[in-house]
C-alpha cells in the first residue's frame, strides 16, 4: 500500500514538510511505503483551458509536460492515499499547490475521476490565519473527484512561521501524528 505525499511549500524541509513527515511516520509504522514529492524551486506553469487532457483523457496526462505536474498526476493515480501539504500564502495555497490541483484535477476528471475512492489528507502550514481557507482549497479537489477524505482530532494543521517552529506546536504534531494512524486505518478497511 502506498502513499503520496506532495509538498507544496516553496521550501524545500520546511514545516509543511516537517507536518508530513509527522503524519508519514505513523503510515510507514502501520507498513505502508511513503514518497514525498516537494515541489519547491520548481516552476509550474496553471493549466491553461486547452482542453487537449479531455481530448486525449487516454494518456491521463496534461499536454505541458516541462514541469512536475505529470509525474504528479501518475503518482497520484498509483498510490492508496494522498497526503497534499501547503502553506498558507495570502489565505490560500501556494500558487504551485494550485496549479497542481487545476492540472491534475482537470486531467483525472477528464478521465472519468481517476482519483476516485482514494483516500486523501489535506495538510497546512500556517503562521497565523488563512489556514482554513487552504484547507478547504485542498478538500474540494479531493471531494470533487469523489476521493474520501479521512481527518484528525483536529483540524490538519499546524503553526509555525520560520523554518522549524512548526516542531514546537505539540497540538499540531499530534495532529499530525493521528491523522497518519487514521489514514491508515481507513485504508486498511477499505482493501479489506
Amino acid at each position: 500500500m502506498n502513499i503520496l505525499a506532495i509538498n507544496g511549500s516553496g521550501r524545500r524541509d520546511g514545516n509543511t514538510a516537517i507536518l508530513l513527515n509527522t503524519a508519514l511516520e505513523e503510515l510507514r509504522a502501520e507498513g505502508f511505503k511513503t514518497e514525498m514529492v516537494q515541489l519547491a524551486g520548481q516552476a509550474i506553469r496553471g493549466c491553461t483551458a486547452c482542453g487537449w487532457c479531455r481530448e486525449h483523457s487516454e494518456e491521463q496526462r496534461c499536454v505541458i509536460d516541462n514541469d512536475p505536474v505529470n509525474e504528479c498526476i501518475t503518482k497520484m493515480i498509483a498510490a492508496d492515499g494522498i497526503l497534499f501539504g501547503s502553506p498558507v500564502y495570502f489565505a490560500d495555497v501556494t500558487a504551485e499547490t494550485k496549479a497542481l490541483i487545476d492540472r491534475a484535477g482537470y486531467v483525472c476528471r477528464g478521465g472519468g475521476n481517476l482519483l476516485k475512492r482514494k483516500v486523501g489528507a489535506a495538510v497546512i502550514a500556517v503562521r497565523r490565519a488563512g489556514a482554513v481557507h487552504a484547507f478547504d482549497t485542498i478538500n474540494h479537489f479531493f471531494l470533487i473527484g469523489e476521493m474520501i477524505v479521512v481527518g484528525s482530532n483536529y483540524w490538519n494543521l499546524g503553526m509555525g512561521g520560520p523554518l522549524g517552529e512548526v516542531k514546537n506546536d505539540s497540538e499540531g504534531l499530534e495532529t499530525m501524528r493521528t491523522l497518519g494512524k487514521n489514514m491508515a486505518w481507513l485504508i486498511k478497511q477499505l482493501k479489506r
